[in-house]
């Protein structure tokens, strides 16, 4: 069995590499991945007409092509434990709280079998995990996109694992997230709703869906703005969410026209104004990641019922790029 996806170029994309539009619309996948998918005959030229196998990663994409990727099922296989270093913030006999950095994937998934914080955690609880999420993601109970930093809590037992599920479905978790968008939202804060669902095309991809999917809510707030004259850069803001989608803050973002800044997938249709020079423009376009951190993280302990409530300082790399944009604020 085999995943098989559409991807279609978008105006934007003429002209890139076939292996950089695959890695833009499959950013869960390695490029060496995606580039050995494509050399074994898995991409397929469907539109404008069937163009048979392409087998060249550097071939030239044009606007209106669509092209077919079939990834094959991974062999089903137990991670195993791997000493990779983690920056635990909590850990008691029940928990462990842990402050992800950007580019470590939460489990096993399609191009990324290893070096999982599945991985890390396996080696570092010596196998004291919770079960109840199956072989591939022991005590895992909630996520964040590989290439979004932050605060993750995991069970090491299943009472762990169903107390903390409980919270998160009944929304009693405290989850707050800062991002950086472009532009500015208008108005300033306020709150976001539209059901999340796989997007019709591209099932990497998330969308609001008028119908079908699952409700999600968002509360943003605008913490500060950035211009260069008179002509709207980006925001710091900060997120807070009701539910908890997959891609929740970047769909949610996108939809009100405000994409977070470096997102591969949500913020490739949304080009920078030509109006933005200097130190703004190369601090913007030199941020490869979504910048979205999951700063906040509170809850009850699922044992004792004790409250704790964690926070977790901005990465360097959107520290870096904040100190870029500060002479802009207003």
């Amino acid at each position: 069995m085999s995943d098989a996806f559409q991807i279609s170029v978008d105006p934007a994309q003429s002209g890139i590499r076939l292996d950089k539009l695959l890695a833009e619309a499959l950013p869960d996948m390695s490029r060496s991945r995606l580039q050995s998918l494509i050399k074994g005959g898995s991409v397929h030229l469907i539109m404008p007409s069937p163009g048979g196998t392409i087998k060249s990663p550097s071939r030239s994409v044009k606007q209106g092509e669509v092209f077919s990727v079939e990834i094959p099922e991974p062999e089903d296989a137990t991670p195993g434990p791997e000493n990779i270093p983690l920056d635990v913030v909590f850990e008691d006999d029940h928990v462990i709280v842990v402050n992800k950095p950007a580019g470590m994937v939460v489990h096993p998934a399609p191009g990324a079998p290893s070096g999982t914080l599945v991985n890390a955690l396996l080696h570092h609880c010596a196998g004291s995990l919770s079960g109840i999420g199956g072989v591939k993601r022991p005590g895992i109970v909630h996520r964040i996109d590989k290439e979004t930093s932050g605060l993750l809590i995991m069970a090491k037992h299943d009472k762990a694992h169903n107390g903390l599920a409980a919270q998160f479905a009944d929304h009693s978790i405290e989850r707050l997230y800062s991002a950086v968008c472009k532009g500015h939202p208008v108005p300033p804060s306020g709150r976001i709703e539209g059901n999340i669902a796989r997007h019709p095309v591209d099932r990497k991809r998330m969308a609001v869906a008028q119908t079908g999917g699952k409700w999600a809510a968002t509360h943003y707030r605008t913490i500060k703005h950035f211009q260069q004259s008179g002509t709207p850069i980006a925001s710091l803001i900060e997120c807070q969410l009701e539910t908890g989608r997959t891609h929740q803050v970047r769909v949610h973002m996108a939809h009100i026209g405000h994409p977070l800044v470096g997102d591969p997938v949500y913020a490739r249709a949304f080009k920078l104004s030509g109006k933005i020079k200097g130190p703004a423009r190369d601090a913007l376009a030199a941020f490869n990641r979504q910048a979205l951190h999951a700063r906040v993280l509170g809850f009850f302990h699922p044992i004792t019922g004790e409250a704790f409530k964690f926070e977790s300082e901005l990465p360097h790399d959107m520290k870096e790029m904040l100190a870029s944009l500060d002479p802009y604020a207003v």
